[in-house]
């Protein structure tokens, strides 16, 4: 059995796909995984043995480059382009492709599948993008929705439109020029009859609509067995455990200041504090030593030895900190990261601060009511209810669906 992953994004948008990846291999499937070619989605398919078939430009000089949302349209164009001429060769003789990250990645790699005749199945990290009267959608930077306008289905209705005027006249090119009839609607393309939210279902709760059928297999985790690095563990070991800080793929462009804030607010505690750099390059002030920092490490491992978990609010790190029982203070920076700070406040794990950029004193706030042991009681006993089996569950459904569609071998 053959399956193609396809994804364009951040970390975020990667690393779950990793996941999933090795568990297909561990079931005894051959994957590929088409993704950004950073050279840090490079090392983590190396990490579980399959090569990555590059696509489009690097997330990470996008990301930090901050362009305007005038140029999203063309950036769109650009990659859908880059998608119809890589994945078609790297889904040469799959069974399957499962197509994930920015919208219309995901829909110029469900259109090749289309036109190889290749079932695919669409996936979110988190259920912002799928229409329900429970909640409005989000807004694309520099297309707001009208302020008069409240009704949650209205809303999805301009939504739809914005994600048409974006990135609809891209696609039906590409789509033409491998002879597929234009698509009406480049969501209802993406999401499909069946969409598929690999989320957990306690940290996400999915509410049911009668428009939509998802399939919730719980997130899809990378297992990290690295070790600490011996300098890490000296400094973790050599007092009380540190407020973590760290923004993933975030530039933190609200925030330039975000490392000396985020210090000054953990010692007006009398934390110690551990730095991340991340894309936004965090870096120490001082040369004292109650802090340290920190680049690529591994998560799991360390957050159950942290006092609290500072963060941007990506889908990942709340997870991560969610299943080790840290408290957490999310600083949501765009996109989904303000629901996930919402979702963190509504279970009592930690909370949220308001807006992207804030100061020594507002983030004190929200530190003192996360670094309370009330809250570490509460983070401890919701940390037991996170499913860890979410990749398994969503590679076996892969895997029985190509059995399924397969006829059957005579003797």
């Amino acid at each position: 059995m053959r399956v193609l992953l396809s994804t364009y994004g951040s970390r975020g948008d990667v690393e779950p796909v990793v996941g999933l990846a090795m568990r297909l291999r561990e079931l005894g499937a051959e994957v590929r995984v088409c993704a950004p070619p950073d050279e840090e989605f490079a090392e983590l398919l190396a990490g579980v043995g399959v090569p990555l078939v590059p696509v489009g430009l690097s997330a990470r000089a996008l990301t930090t480059a901050a362009p305007p949302p005038s140029s999203l349209p063309r950036r769109a164009a650009e990659l859908i382009t880059g998608l119809f001429d890589v994945v078609p060769a790297a889904a040469e003789g799959c069974d399957l492709l499962v197509a994930t990250g920015m919208v219309p990645a995901a829909a110029g790699a469900r259109s090749v599948a289309e036109k190889l005749g290749i079932r695919s199945v669409s996936v979110t990290f988190q259920q912002l993008t799928l229409p329900s009267p429970h909640r409005p959608p989000l807004a694309y930077s520099g297309r707001p929705f009208p302020p008069d306008v409240t009704d949650n289905r209205v809303l999805w209705e301009l939504d739809a439109q914005s994600i048409d005027a974006l990135f609809g006249e891209a696609l039906n090119a590409n789509r033409a020029s491998i002879g597929l009839p234009p698509v009406d609607s480049v969501r209802d393309h993406v999401i499909g009859d069946r969409p598929w939210l690999a989320t957990d279902p306690i940290l996400d709760p999915w509410q049911e609509t009668p428009d939509l059928d998802v399939v919730q297999t719980g997130a899809w985790i990378l297992p990290d067995a690295r070790p600490l690095p011996a300098e890490l563990v000296a400094f973790l070991d050599a007092g009380t455990p540190p407020v973590y800080v760290g923004f993933g793929s975030m530039p933190m462009r609200a925030s330039a200041d975000a490392a000396q804030v985020a210090i000054e607010a953990i010692r007006a505690q009398g934390r110690r504090v551990l730095l991340a750099r991340g894309w936004a390059g965090l870096a120490l002030i001082d040369d004292r030593d109650d802090c340290f920092v920190v680049g690529e490490v591994n998560q799991q491992a360390l957050f159950g030895r942290v006092a609290a978990v500072v963060h941007h609010g990506g889908a990942g790190t709340t997870t991560t900190a969610a299943r080790a029982g840290a408290p957490q203070v999310v600083i949501p920076q765009a996109a989904d990261q303000p629901y996930w700070a919402g979702r963190v406040a509504d279970l009592g794990i930690g909370t949220a601060h308001d807006g992207p950029a804030p100061t020594t004193e507002s983030l004190s706030a929200v530190l003192r009511t996360a670094l309370t042991p009330e809250t570490r009681a509460r983070a401890t006993a919701v940390a037991g209810t996170i499913r860890a089996d979410g990749a398994t569950v969503a590679a076996k459904l892969l895997l029985d669906a190509i059995s399924r569609e397969r006829p059957p071998v005579s003797a």
